[in-house]
């Protein structure tokens, strides 16, 4: 940071708070690409290695993490996101998460990884998250608090 106060790497929010339906509706766009390439590394583990369905599933499972890890760090935008004009702005405001900002607000992704009761607890997770940013005034989630206060914002 500058003596002036000024940051150029960090941006003041622009756009209102994205809506909790917006939201959902790009998760869900994002969710059919992830998912689509996840099923292609489950067939291919699936006919290349001898291995249990469910260990084959795991990286397509981390594949999904990874997903938005990439976009969010590299544009501030999955492509779900960009269709739907919204933005993730890293925390502080700063113009796009960072890989830490990232991987902390989706963290709760990875409890698809964990055997049996992962999905589950994975769902459990998505309702706390769209119940907190439906009662939020800034429509931050949880998960976006544990992330130091990143938002998505609509452009």
């Amino acid at each position: 940071m500058s003596t002036s106060g000024f940051d150029p790497q960090i941006t003041p929010v622009t756009g209102s708070p994205g809506g909790l339906g917006k939201r959902a509706g790009a998760r869900f766009i994002d969710w059919v690409i992830a998912g689509l390439v996840g099923a292609v590394i489950f067939w291919l583990l699936n006919r290349s290695v001898d291995a249990p369905d469910w260990v084959s599933v795991l990286p397509g499972a981390g594949f999904g993490f990874l997903y938005f890890l990439f976009f969010e760090v590299l544009t501030g935008e999955t492509p779900g996101k960009k269709i739907l004009g919204l933005q993730v702005r890293g925390a502080d405001g700063a113009a796009k998460p960072s890989v830490l900002d990232s991987a902390k607000r989706n963290a709760y992704m990875l409890l698809n990884l964990i055997p049996c009761v992962g999905g589950l607890l994975w769902f459990v997770a998505a309702i706390y998250i769209a119940v907190t940013i439906s009662s939020s005034p800034t429509k931050q989630g949880w998960h976006d608090k544990f992330a130091g206060g990143t938002q998505v914002v609509d452009n």
